[in-house]
């Protein structure tokens, strides 16, 4: 026997020796002392062992949705006077709405004044709900017209037609909406030379990409943006940049069941300006409270109570102590 075979039977006893204090029943480094062999592996977090499949991502919200929970929760309904909604259904298919507002329309004076002069209001509806498509009309007394189409050509697939006329003023906008597997994409027509295109796209399970850019001819006038969006069971968290000097952060919470906070900044850098808000959600088994609170000082509240099946009261304040101006609002709405 040579020197090379007893260094040779060396070798593979210490591998055989290392083999067995790493096997793969062996506690890995850091698990606590008296640790059974294989417990620690068991022990660790399911959530920390998924991994993203990026050939399964999640289908993100539409671009003009990036903000969609600020929306709902900042953003409410204010108004002021009174206010009463009627709906009726009359198929499956076919319902009427029946709106009065009785309040006023405010007019800017010098300083910082306003003057509010008393304004009513009827407006009546029609809407029409299928399976593949909508229709929603309304008028109003005072000349207002608008309507709306959307027809869903397949689950990726769908197409929109908004139009609108005013005095002295109308418009027209068609959307062709595509929806993937893990991204948004959509194109813009309107009047006015106007074309616009954006795109949201899925990079992981809670983060979404996507830019936007727009065309208005009669102006002469176009814009780029760009946008991300975090989503996750508790949080949701937005960022948009544009060309034209907008810049737009919101962040939103869930601390319960029932509770959200929600935040919102908005800069634009053209006009040196900013903007920005704090506000909670809260939802209770048959009232949703919701209120905010602004850099400019203005506090507003918004509640809905329903009360029962088919029947709803609607209580609106909003106080701004800086220019003097308050608005208190009650509204009730019968039907679903």
């Amino acid at each position: 026997r040579t020197p090379f075979d007893a260094r040779a039977r060396t070798s593979r006893a210490m591998d055989w020796f290392f083999t067995q204090a790493k096997c793969a029943d062996a506690t890995p480094t850091g698990a606590p002392l008296g640790t059974p062999p294989g417990a620690a592996v068991s022990a660790v977090d399911p959530a920390a062992k998924k991994k993203t499949d990026f050939l399964d991502l999640p289908t993100p919200v539409k671009y003009e949705e990036l903000q969609r929970e600020i929306m709902m929760s900042l953003k409410a309904d204010h108004f002021e006077g009174g206010r009463f909604d009627f709906n009726k259904q009359l198929n499956q298919k076919f319902f009427l709405s029946h709106s009065v507002f009785m309040g006023s329309i405010e007019v800017p004076a010098q300083g910082n004044q306003i003057i509010k002069i008393p304004n009513a209001t009827y407006e009546f509806g029609a809407n029409v709900v299928d399976a593949n498509y909508m229709l929603v009309g309304r008028a109003l007394t005072d000349g207002r017209v608008s309507g709306r189409l959307k027809y869903d050509f397949s689950d990726a697939l769908s197409a929109k037609l908004q139009t609108s006329k005013e005095p002295g003023f109308s418009q027209v906008m068609v959307d062709l909406d595509y929806k993937g597997l893990d991204s948004q994409a959509q194109i813009k027509l309107g009047n006015g030379s106007f074309y616009g295109v954006n795109y949201l796209q899925s990079v992981s399970d809670t983060l979404s990409l996507g830019g936007e850019g727009f065309w208005l001819g009669g102006q002469k006038k176009s814009g780029v943006g760009f946008a991300a969006r975090y989503a996750d069971d508790k949080t949701v968290a937005t960022g948009q940049v544009a060309t034209t000097g907008l810049v737009s952060l919101t962040y939103t919470a869930k601390v319960s069941e029932k509770a959200m906070l929600a935040s919102d900044f908005m800069w634009n850098w053209n006009a040196r300006q900013a903007q920005a808000s704090v506000g909670y959600d809260y939802i209770l088994r048959q009232s949703r409270l919701r209120g905010r609170v602004d850099n400019n000082g203005v506090v507003s509240a918004f509640l809905e109570e329903r009360l029962n099946a088919g029947f709803t009261l609607t209580f609106s304040a909003e106080i701004d102590h800086a220019n003097k101006n308050h608005k208190f609002g009650f509204g009730m709405t019968v039907g679903e």
